[in-house]
């Protein structure tokens, strides 16, 4: 019993992982947007997006450090005007809400960052999310996944909002 509950700790200790790789090209998806003109609308950014730089975010629970990295992500997309960059977050969820989903990007202070659903728990198929996260964040740039990160529920705190950030400049870079 005790080598089981090793294993456990050991495994729950792994890094998550969860998404396109790093390197890899980030396919189109369409989702439901919650925010801004578009709301109501099937929305693919990737493919506005081209070349630009991007965040994205995909969330399965709307939680406090969830809004702290959007509003991160949205202070982000003020300092740098003229660049093309965009962030976003888009909710798996098996029934979309959107008025709670516009609700909640509003008592987060959103202003840039647009907010919305895609209708299955899973993702887009060709994203590899895995299950176990409760957060996945995509940097891409050039049509290149530049950061990855996943975290399971509970594991978005500041210091992972804070390391999230720390790769945002790779995107502007040459």
């Amino acid at each position: 019993m005790l080598w089981m509950t090793l294993l456990a700790a050991s495994l729950a200790a792994d890094p998550c992982t969860s998404g396109v790789s790093v390197g890899k090209r980030p396919g189109p998806y369409s989702f439901l947007v919650a925010t801004g003109t578009e709301r109501g609308q099937l929305t693919c950014y990737i493919c506005e997006q081209e070349d630009k730089p991007t965040a994205v975010v995909f969330a399965r629970t709307l939680s406090a450090p969830l809004g702290k990295l959007l509003q991160a992500i949205d202070t982000e997309t003020t300092k740098r005007p003229g660049t093309g960059f965009k962030g976003w977050m888009t909710q798996l969820t098996d029934s979309a809400n959107l008025d709670a989903l516009a609700k909640w990007s509003q008592q987060q202070g959103l202003k840039s960052v647009a907010v919305g659903a895609f209708e299955d728990r899973d993702g887009p198929p060709a994203y590899l999310l895995s299950e176990d996260a409760d957060v996945t964040v995509l940097l891409f740039r050039n049509r290149k996944v530049i950061g990855n990160f996943a975290y399971r529920t509970g594991e978005l705190n500041d210091a992972a909002v804070a390391d999230v950030m720390k790769t945002m400049p790779k995107l502007f870079g040459k």
